[in-house]
């Protein structure tokens, strides 16, 4: 799993920094620049530079400019070992939690592999995706620790490992609800209605089960912690001015706009091409494209909630990908984007277990040989590495990866305005107007 990443992303090592969003996360940021210093930490914890509050994010860019300088290239790499572990750990939470090795392991490779990662890998100013999974995959290992032998510690160890991940990136703010998704499949901690909560209702070799209304209390010092978290963001976006009004995008065009990316971010799944560092919001949406996407969303919602006790995972994983998107669906539009490939980073994982688990299913009602099972996984990882190796290369420098944006979407000013002043930087006026 760790060397997919590095044959993929080893690449990097000779990559720039680019003119979006790098230089006030380093290459421009006096604070940043200096490395680790005593101002330097006091600056990370008490500002909302950029509209954000991830004092570890900040932090982490300072210590990789007291180690490396401003060789771009060990930035980039950095990046690479977070998201190498990431998909390790991912591969070690499935298994302690599913005791599925095989499918734990697709499941990482594809979180390992996919082309949609590559904006959250190969941006050095997307440290903040990578180091907030980091952490908040080391919460989920703990949870799963903790439901086996619930005790106090083994709780703080949760709550320590989240307060980190907000530190990085508060999209974390739903992993409260994972933790409440995964104890209904596939920790099975939730007790069937009218069971009482003793030894009695304990499955054979399995956690203790407790009423609902039990788990989601349990989760209560979490819930407050992403309340708070939120708090702060809210305020840091607001300061920053980087939230829409809703004069400029009415809700109803926010709406409709969420309910369309919850559909493309899978068609980007299924067939990642396309991909490009901004997607600008559209000034209108066909009505009929935002009614068929909410036909398919319910139609599948309603379908996976009617198998929940016969295929478990489909729900558990729907609600993951549904879930962890509404930090960034875009109902409360922060930026001028219309959606991004960061943002499902964590998402994705939701799919990838419908898809692996699923895959497993149907191919056993055709045979017992895994010899099929391991020739699809093996082809498909193939055409998903290929593409990936390519779109990691997009992000090479500025010129390259807006020359790509400009080509694969319409409309995009971002893209034009930052080749155009890569251009000038290049002395290339002419074209750069």
């Amino acid at each position: 799993i760790a060397a997919s990443v590095l044959v993929l992303y080893g690449q990097t090592a000779w990559f720039s920094f680019v003119n979006f969003d790098d230089p006030p996360y380093v290459t421009h940021n006096p604070h940043v620049l200096k490395g680790i210093t005593a101002e330097g930490f006091r600056w990370a914890f008490t500002s909302v530079y950029g509209s954000n509050w991830h004092p570890l994010t900040w932090i982490s860019h300072m210590l990789d400019v007291e180690l490396f300088g401003m060789n771009a290239g060990m930035h980039h790499l950095t990046n690479t070992l977070l998201h190498a572990l990431n998909s390790v750990l991912l591969f070690l939470v499935l298994e302690a939690a599913t005791k599925a090795r095989g499918k734990s392991a697709l499941v990482a490779l594809l979180f390992a592999v996919h082309p949609l990662h590559v904006e959250s890998v190969a941006w050095v100013a997307e440290r903040k995706d990578v180091l907030s999974t980091f952490f908040g995959m080391l919460a989920t290992a703990a949870y799963i620790a903790y439901a086996n032998r619930p005790s106090a510690w083994r709780y703080l160890v949760v709550a320590i490992a989240f307060v980190l991940g907000l530190m990085a990136k508060p999209m974390l703010v739903t992993l409260p609800l994972v933790l409440i998704i995964l104890d209904f499949w596939p920790l099975e901690r939730i007790l069937p209605d009218g069971k009482r909560p003793d030894a009695a209702a304990r499955p054979e070799g399995g956690m203790p089960r407790l009423p609902l209304s039990r788990l989601i209390l349990e989760k209560a010092p979490l819930f407050a912690l992403s309340a708070a978290s939120s708090a702060v963001t809210v305020y840091a976006q607001y300061t920053g001015g980087s939230v829409r009004t809703l004069d400029e995008i009415p809700l109803y065009q926010r709406t409709a706009n969420a309910i369309v990316s919850y559909v493309m971010y899978l068609v980007k799944t299924a067939v990642p091409s396309g991909l490009a560092a901004f997607y600008p919001f559209p000034e209108a949406i066909p009505a009929a494209k935002v009614i068929a996407c909410g036909v398919f969303l319910a139609g599948v919602t309603a379908a996976a909630w009617a198998l929940r006790k016969r295929r478990p995972y489909l729900i558990a994983g729907w609600l993951w990908y549904v879930v962890t998107l509404v930090p960034v669906i875009g109902l409360v539009q922060v930026g001028r984007q219309s959606m991004a490939d960061r943002y499902t980073y964590l998402p994705l994982v939701g799919i990838f277990v419908i898809v692996v688990w699923g895959a497993d299913d149907v191919l056993k009602r055709f045979t017992r040989s895994t010899k099929p099972a391991a020739a699809l996984a093996a082809i498909g990882l193939a055409v998903l590495m290929t593409a990936t190796y390519f779109q990691v290369g997009v992000w090479k420098d500025s010129t390259a990866l807006f020359s790509h944006a400009v080509a694969v979407t319409q409309g995009n000013y971002i893209a034009h305005y930052n080749l155009g002043c890569e251009l000038q930087k290049q002395g290339d006026t002419g074209e750069a107007i």
